[in-house]
């Protein structure tokens, strides 16, 4: 009897283990600022920096993430419940690795690309993210400078998109 009140222990025992691994797991958005089902607007994300062509970009990487991710509705202006601002702070582009036999010509650099991302609540006016969100991402430079960073364009967007989206939905850890 004995070693059957111990297997018994044992079970309980381990049950409670599991269950108690589970006790801070959370079912939906874990961000209680936006609450899930809530519609977006995508504003005009304004570019302050010299690079062309940022704007679009990250807008329309947004609009993509927003969608993809599902956590909120993407709308138009009429029936939003969160208007979604920025303005791209910063371009930078800084050497990483430099060719072997040419020290002075650089191989791979790494292109950072900072916006202030603002989410304003339409009906109250209340500012629920106000933050700095920084994405980066590395490029191999080629023959053309404008080539490779044409083609890391779209990599720092959905990077950049994917974090914001990301801060909406969960939080600012």
């Amino acid at each position: 009897m004995t070693r059957l009140a111990s297997s018994w222990f044992v079970l309980f025992f381990a049950l409670f283990l599991l269950a108690s691994g589970c006790a801070n797991y959370r079912i939906g958005v874990a961000n209680s600022l936006i609450p899930a089902g809530y519609s977006i607007q995508v504003g005009l994300f304004q570019n302050a920096t010299p690079q062309p062509g940022l704007s679009e970009s990250v807008n329309g990487s947004i609009r993509r993430e927003l969608h993809r991710d599902g956590t909120f509705k993407l709308a138009d202006a009429d029936d939003c419940d969160v208007l979604l601002t920025g303005k791209i702070t910063s371009y930078q582009r800084s050497p990483v690795s430099f060719r072997p036999k040419d020290t002075l010509s650089v191989r791979d650099f790494v292109v950072e690309l900072s916006t202030h991302v603002k989410a304003t609540e339409k009906s109250s006016g209340k500012l629920l993210v106000d933050r700095l969100v920084t994405s980066r991402t590395t490029v191999r430079l080629g023959d053309d400078l404008a080539s490779a960073e044409r083609q890391a364009l779209p990599l720092l967007s959905s990077d950049l998109s994917k974090r914001i989206v990301a801060l909406l939905a969960e939080g600012g850890w």
